[in-house]
């Protein structure tokens, strides 16, 4: 299986402006966005959703979890920086 490979910063930004909401964080090379659900309940079966589909992707988000609320990152360690792997969480995240 070929590694990942690194995103250029045109091609983060052109990829960002389709997903709403998404930010680029350039010195920790993440993207990420804050979903925002009605009560703990509702943001763990949020969390839990996402759990499935990064594991069926091989592709697994940093997640950051408080009442009603869940901070999303995604970076590709195996490329030191932002892939396509990455994009495609987000998207599927996004559909949630």
């Amino acid at each position: 299986m070929n590694a990942p490979v690194k995103l250029s910063n045109d091609e983060i930004q052109a990829k960002l402006k389709e997903l709403k909401g998404w930010n680029w964080d350039q010195e920790t090379q993440e993207i990420w966005k804050v979903y925002e659900q009605k009560g703990y309940w509702k943001t763990i079966g949020f969390v839990n959703s996402i759990a499935w589909h990064a594991q069926k992707q091989v592709h697994h988000p940093d997640l950051k979890v408080s009442f009603g609320k869940c901070e999303v990152r995604l970076t590709t360690h195996d490329c030191d920086g932002i892939s396509q792997k990455d994009f495609d969480l987000a998207n599927t995240i996004e559909s949630l």
